[in-house]
Order: structure tokens, then C-alpha cells, then sequence
């Protein structure tokens, strides 16, 4: 081999070995954000459902859409490892195209989050004042248990206010007046004064939360949805330096086999 191809081998050689290097740093981050991802479904799916069925346009299917994402990601992070080890140019390249793939569906998430927003509020407030209506009824019991730790977990009361449920057909089916549920107690729920509760609280210390649940909702609905919207855009962006790398180091693989082949 002659000496200008020596050369040439060995400074192509130290090249693919630092891309090799930055490939697995990236995917090693890629495979811990799918981690993520599939623990935030599991974790709405698990947990945090029983709140988001009181909203109006609530999907079921969501859960199980961060599930399979993460999942997904998890896999292909993995296979993008055995293919930075091995080497094969072809395989890299077949993991671009793959990161693009997954670029495209994390920026469509991240879009749809922050143009939903505005709907993902109109929706909990139609669906707790449809929660009220059904709230206590033969059937519905899924519905009651969800609205009773809502209020517990927030410490709230009705939608805009405890008084909400003074119009309620629960409360109306009460041996008493102006009752709220005994999950608005502020205390001990068995000696809790959750009847003949006044109008209005005019500044005084009622023993139930007299602030209602939306505000908390929207409240964390705009402190929440627009950072994790922009995370989503920042993940997505991420693939796209993957997808980069991948494709660098396939062409870097590409000129040594063929160095070495002259």
C-alpha cells in the first residue's frame, strides 16, 4: 500500500471512531427518553386516567399512543447501538431514516399540544359539568369515584365553586340542603359539616373547600402544557442530530472499507 494511502487510512480511522463515539452518547439519550415516555403512559394509564375521563374530549387510546411511543423508541435506540457497533453502513442508514420517522411524530405531538391547549380546557369543564349531572347515579360509579379523589387529590370543590353542587340532582336527593360531597371535607370526612353549608362563604372558614376544581385544572393546564409542548418540539429537533450522525458516520464507514479496498 503506498504511503499516501496509509495516510489517508489513518486519518479516516480516528474520524469514525469519534462519530462512533458521539452515535452512542445519542442513542444512549434516545433510549432513556423513550424510558420516559413509556413511564409517563404507564403512568396516565395507571394513575392519571381517573382524572382526564372527567373531560369532555378525553381519548382512551392515549395512554396506550406514550406506551407503544416509548416502547418504540426503546427498541430502536437499542438497535441503534448494535448498529453503531457493527459498522454497517447500510443498517445506519436504514437508522436514519427511522429517526426521521420518529422526528416526524414527536413534532407532530408537540404541535398538537400546544395548538389543543385552548380545547383541553373547554373540554374539563364540559366534562365536569357532565360529571355532576351523572355524579351519584346507578352505573355511573367510575365517574363518582374519579370526581371524589379529583376534589380529595386538589383539594377542591365542585367546578367553579362549592356552591356547584347545591343545583346538582345528587345534592337535591339529600335528606338535607346545600349538601356537597363528604371528598370536599376539609377533615375527618365522618364528622365533616357537608350539609346546610351557606350561599357563599363570605371569608369565612367553611369546614369544605369552597374553590372549585377548574381553575386548578387550567391553572396547571397552562403552567404544564406549554413547557411540556416545547420539550416535545426540543426532543423532536434532537432526532434530527441523530439522524445527522447516523448518516456521517455511514459515509465515514463507507470511505475506509474503500480505502482500504484501493
Amino acid at each position: 500500500m503506498k504511503k499516501g494511502r496509509v495516510d489517508s487510512t489513518l486519518t479516516t480511522a480516528p474520524v469514525v471512531t469519534c462519530m462512533k463515539t458521539l452515535m452512542m452518547v445519542f442513542n444512549f439519550i434516545f433510549w432513556v427518553t423513550g424510558i420516559v415516555i413509556l413511564a409517563i403512559g404507564i403512568w396516565t394509564k395507571v394513575d392519571l386516567y381517573k382524572y382526564l375521563k372527567l373531560s369532555s374530549i378525553y381519548q382512551p387510546e392515549a395512554p396506550y399512543v406514550l406506551i407503544g411511543v416509548g416502547a418504540v423508541i426503546v427498541l430502536v435506540g437499542s438497535l441503534g447501538c448494535c448498529c453503531t457497533v457493527k459498522g454497517h453502513a447500510f443498517l445506519l442508514y436504514m437508522y436514519c431514516g427511522v429517526l426521521f420517522l420518529v422526528f416526524i411524530m414527536e413534532l407532530s405531538a408537540g404541535i398538537t399540544l400546544l395548538v389543543y391547549k385552548g380545547k383541553l380546557e373547554k373540554g374539563f369543564e364540559d366534562g365536569l359539568s357532565d360529571a355532576i349531572i351523572l355524579y351519584g347515579q346507578k352505573g355511573e360509579e367510575d365517574i363518582t369515584d374519579a370526581f371524589d379523589e379529583l376534589q380529595q387529590k386538589l383539594s377542591c370543590c365542585g367546578i367553579s365553586s362549592y356552591s356547584n353542587w347545591f343545583k346538582s340532582q345528587w345534592s337535591s336527593e339529600q335528606p338535607e340542603k346545600n349538601t356537597v360531597p363528604v371528598s370536599c371535607c376539609r377533615g375527618d370526612t365522618k364528622t365533616c359539616q357537608n350539609s346546610n353549608l351557606p350561599n357563599s362563604a363570605n371569608g369565612t372558614v367553611l369546614p369544605v373547600f369552597t374553590h372549585g376544581c377548574h381553575k386548578l385544572v387550567v391553572d396547571f393546564i397552562n403552567g404544564n402544557m406549554g413547557p411540556i409542548g416545547g420539550v416535545a418540539l426540543g426532543i423532536s429537533f434532537f432526532q434530527v442530530l441523530g439522524a445527522i450522525l447516523a448518516c456521517c458516520l455511514a459515509k465515514s464507514i463507507s470511505k475506509a472499507k474503500y480505502e482500504e479496498m484501493k
